[in-house]
């Protein structure tokens, strides 16, 4: 695919990093085993009928790991056990002993931070980076702030009695595997349910390496079951009659499958879906910081965020110095191993991922859209995309409407504050928009009129365990994330 550079500077640099060395956080540090099995029960055990799949690392396309691939005897198995673990004691248990549980928890996960920082970075493909520092804190804050609020549900749901729900089926993403476990499993934890965990097929290893921690912080048999597997668990756990409530981070498609399923019965449901995130940088933003909080909002674990700022709309008064801002920035983005602390850009998850992604640049560019793409070479192998900038765009176009879960921004321009709202709605998702603008009246203004879940104002990608996240649309519903977050796993009854 061509690349454009815009004034030859990223072809200098590709030059100077030529005899570059990475500097590579250990491996050694983590011990990845030949064969994983799934945690039922306590118990680690092969799937019932002795299938496996294959864990690939993203930054060499070489096989990690065979790892149990769990059907619907395993889910009626995992549901077994998380039902008399709730139903003989955990539902029971004081809520300041649960609370230690869960603190605990916290405390190991910070205790092993380095070893699941570079797991994830090998298991994921993200830049050890991220993981280190944004993935890892990120979780353990969830269980910690989840477990302030175990025996503190009365303050939390004023008026209300709150009681657990049950059996919680959770399906997390390849995106962001063990902090997507954090989000699902502190708050079902907190308010006293049990849990079956299905992770993602390609991202399966940190939550194989938190069950050991579920074990070694003694959390009684049953309380936290993983299912590793591929679509097959994922169906048979949604469709499970001894489930209380399902908890689902990943496609629209396979959202609203599941929402079909369960449509009519009584299981609980959260949905956290795609997303077609909306930058709009008003003609009196502060430049500089607005171009690192567009690179951020997209390059950030390589585009692989369903909240991605990926439309960029530009005020037509500061677009042509922003763009020429934006894609020196973008020359300067390191694209390489995931181990290497100085890597911006880090590995495509999965060979499929890679070929959806350039698939959808390869259409817009056909379609006559610009498409600028920093050069310099990439890692001779594995699964990697160069940070990609797409203009001259009619709105129309696939690029523009789909989302491609990827390194790809696209950028169109708008006059009014009006223009700028009517194109970010103008989409069939909504979970995400962030606002650039000196003004607090525009951004408050704004704000009321977007169609989204979650909205930033100069800033993109800030998430803390006490703000509740969702979308709106066709990215779900629910929450996750402070007291809105605990409510989705608690029957809730007027008190008397």
């Amino acid at each position: 695919m061509a690349t454009r550079p815009s004034d030859g500077t990223n072809q200098s640099l590709g030059e100077a990093f030529a005899d570059y060395v990475p500097s590579l956080e250990g491996r050694d540090i983590v011990t990845i085993r030949e064969r994983y099995g799934l945690v039922i029960d306590g118990q680690e055990r092969e799937a019932a009928d002795g299938r496996t799949l294959t864990t690939i690392e993203p930054g060499s396309g070489a096989p990690l790991a065979e790892v149990a691939r769990g059907g619907a005897a395993d889910v009626d198995a995992a549901v077994a056990a998380a039902r008399r673990a709730f139903d003989d004691g955990w539902r029971g248990l004081a809520p300041r002993v649960r609370a230690k549980y869960i603190f605990r928890l916290a405390r190991l996960i910070q205790d092993r931070a380095r070893e699941f920082a570079v797991l994830e970075s090998i298991d994921g493909g993200k830049p050890i980076r991220e993981s280190r520092d944004i993935d890892i804190p990120l979780a353990a804050a969830h269980f910690f702030h989840h477990a302030g609020w175990a025996d503190k549900l009365e303050y939390a749901m004023p008026g209300m009695d709150a009681h657990p729900l049950g059996v919680a089926g959770q399906i997390i993403p390849w995106n962001f595997p063990l902090l997507m476990a954090a989000w699902k499993l502190a708050p079902a934890l907190a308010c006293g349910n049990t849990v079956v965990l299905k992770p993602a097929e390609t991202t399966p290893l940190t939550a194989l390496l938190l069950a050991e921690v579920v074990a070694e912080a003694d959390l009684p048999p049953g309380v936290i079951n993983i299912v590793t597997g591929d679509g097959e668990a994922g169906a048979a756990l949604v469709s499970h009659p001894g489930v209380d409530k399902i908890a689902f981070t990943g496609s629209t498609t396979v959202g609203k499958a599941i929402r079909r399923e369960l449509a009519g019965t009584d299981i609980r449901l959260t949905l956290e879906l795609g997303g077609k995130g909306a930058h709009i940088v008003f003609d009196d933003a502060a430049i500089d910081q607005a171009v690192e909080g567009i690179v951020d909002g997209i390059f950030f674990n390589q585009g692989h965020v369903c909240c991605a700022g990926s439309r960029l709309l530009v005020q037509e008064g500061a677009a042509d110095e922003i763009l020429r801002r934006l894609r020196r920035r973008m020359d300067l983005l390191r694209v390489g191993e995931p181990l290497d602390k100085n890597t911006d850009v880090g590995a495509i998850n999965s060979e499929a991922q890679l070929g959806r992604i350039g698939a959808f640049v390869d259409e817009a560019e056909a379609e006559g859209c610009e498409v600028y793409q920093p050069l310099g070479a990439l890692p001779g192998q594995g699964f990697f995309f160069r940070p990609t900038l797409v203009t001259g765009l009619g709105g129309s176009e696939r690029i523009a409407r789909e989302e491609v879960f990827g390194p790809v921004l696209t950028v169109q321009t708008f006059r009014t504050e009006d223009e700028a709202v009517a194109k970010a709605n103008a989409t069939r998702y909504g979970l995400s928009a962030g606002i650039w603008t000196e003004k607090g009246s525009r951004i408050l203004w704004a704000a009321e009129r977007l169609h989204a879940g979650v909205v930033w104002a100069n800033a993109f990608n800030q998430l803390d365990p006490v703000s509740p996240f969702g979308g709106v649309r066709e990215s779900g519903f629910g929450r996750e994330g402070g007291r809105q977050g605990l409510s989705e796993y608690l029957r809730l009854e007027p008190r008397a």
